[in-house]
């Protein structure tokens, strides 16, 4: 089993940066093309991408110090401590011990459906929040599982990764947005009438506007594909943590077919939590931007290390009919 984790655990890692480098890239090329269509030189464009990173950077600085706080509030969290949640402590002290971590800051979310998320900008400013729902429905082993994936995103650094690749993306669409709206308004033209319209910033105007178009919609997908990689890395820490692969694959099975719609969750905080909070049935689902890999690719990975069967038919059906 050891090897199986351990090799899993180097693979989500591995992927995860090639991705990450991927959404970099694209910063990149989009700052460098909008820089160049507009100044129509190489250090006007490497100005913009400076510009962008400041401001970027600037983003940053404030979802790092203030993000948590944010999430938690929007959520309705409130913290607990060793006398209102006794066994809930007592399990995250557990694993927190086995991940070697603080203890982190502990909250509850008055919801019926059972989920959990863990924020925090590193592990000593991490915390962690339980719906009530999760502690009623799963048992002490169920909710090891859990806690041993929310504590594993914290000592992986998941959360500033998170981040930084959201603030990656964001810019990107601010980027892309700002060089639409200018060209709409015809600024791209008339620079380039005041610059003599040379042949190379005439095509990079046209490598900007079709980069403005597709580069968010492309790092959209690649943030997403990272949050998959990076819930994966997770349930393989999780089993590390526990040495119980079992536990963390009936609290998935019970929390995906689990019919409760957790309100407080919305598309901002949804990638946050330990599945998808919104159900396949709402409104507000979409399967084109999820934010989660499918519960049974996920049960079905915790499978090959113990070596069981993968789940097929009837009990693969279950799991997918709300995911």
């Amino acid at each position: 089993m050891a090897d199986t984790f351990y090799n899993q655990i180097s693979a989500n890692r591995r992927n995860s940066f090639l991705l990450s480098l991927l959404v970099i890239l694209l910063f990149a090329a989009l700052g460098f093309a909008i820089g160049y269509a507009i100044s129509g030189s190489a250090s006007g464009a490497i100005f913009v991408m400076g510009v962008a990173v400041l401001f970027g950077g600037l983003a940053a600085v404030g979802s790092y110090f203030a993000g948590d706080s944010v999430v938690l509030g929007v959520s309705g969290a409130k913290e607990v401590d060793d006398a209102s949640a006794p066994q809930l402590m007592n399990v995250v002290r557990e694993m927190s011990i086995a991940a070697n971590v603080p203890m982190p800051k502990v909250y509850t979310i008055d919801d019926t459906a059972p989920n959990a998320f863990a924020t925090g900008r590193d592990p000593k400013h991490a915390s962690v929040a339980i719906t009530t729902g999760l502690l009623e429905k799963l048992d002490r082993e169920e909710l090891q599982g859990v806690l041993g994936h929310e504590l594993s995103h914290v000592r992986n650094f998941d959360i500033r990764f998170a981040m930084i690749v959201g603030v990656l993306v964001g810019s990107i669409a601010l980027m892309a947005d700002f060089f639409l709206r200018f060209t709409f308004w015809g600024g791209g033209r008339s620079r380039s009438d005041r610059n003599g319209g040379g042949g190379l910033q005439a095509i990079m105007f046209v490598v900007a506007i079709v980069l403005s178009v597709l580069a968010p919609i492309a790092a959209r997908f690649v943030q997403l594909a990272v949050n998959r990689q990076r819930e994966y890395l997770a349930d393989a820490s999780s089993v590390q943590l526990t040495r119980n692969p079992y536990g963390l694959e009936r609290a998935l099975a019970k929390i995906s077919a689990d019919p409760e719609v957790l309100e407080v969750a919305n598309r901002a905080t949804q990638h946050m939590y330990f599945t998808n909070p919104i159900k396949k049935f709402e409104e507000r689902a979409t399967g084109m931007f999820s934010t989660h890999p499918a519960t049974l690719d996920r049960i079905n990975r915790l499978r090959e290390l113990t070596g069981d069967q993968p789940l097929e038919g009837a009990e693969a059906a279950q799991l997918t009919d709300l995911d």
